[in-house]
């Protein structure tokens, strides 16, 4: 049986064009891979992931809803999954998959990549936040500036999972 790839993509729900158009090819190139795609399922980033990913004609794109309504949801979104619990459901998002893409970002995106530093699930940058803390050693994200770099990693990185 084939295993299968889950792959969390987070950033900005009002992308700039640029952020779309990469988050866009990044689905894309996920959805070739046959990926699972895990967002926040609503606007920017997550509907421009989302719709890359129908692009491909592959893979299943799943929206993890901060509202308890499922229409919420983007129209490129497989499944919806609301959750009611606003922007707690950013745990969720980063918990589901084996590999983090940020692109771009406000301060949900900071409180997701947050998350998966704290539970050490890979998180690969594109555009997104970089930050040291003085005393401390630099967290490890791998910063990239193509969507096609991002998308190896993250895929390298999920075939490695045990999880």
């Amino acid at each position: 049986m084939k295993k299968r790839l889950f792959i969390s993509v987070i950033g900005e729900s009002k992308a700039t064009k640029t952020n779309y158009q990469i988050a866009e090819r990044i689905g894309h190139l996920l959805g070739q891979h046959d990926a699972v795609v895990f967002c926040g399922g609503t606007t920017g980033v997550m509907e421009a992931v989302c719709k890359g990913v129908k692009s491909s004609g592959k893979g299943i794109t799943v929206g993890i809803l901060p509202s308890s309504r499922r229409k919420t949801a983007n129209k490129y979104v497989d499944i919806p999954i609301p959750t009611g619990v606003g922007y707690a459901r950013n745990k969720y998002v980063v918990k589901s998959g084996q590999a983090i893409i940020a692109v771009g970002g406000s301060y949900g995106t900071l409180t997701e990549i947050g998350y998966a530093l704290n539970y050490k699930i890979p998180v690969i940058g594109i555009n997104t936040w970089k930050f040291t803390k003085k005393g401390h050693e630099k967290p490890p994200i791998k910063y990239v500036k193509t969507p096609e770099q991002a998308v190896k990693l993250a895929i390298n990185i999920a075939r490695k999972s045990k999880d």
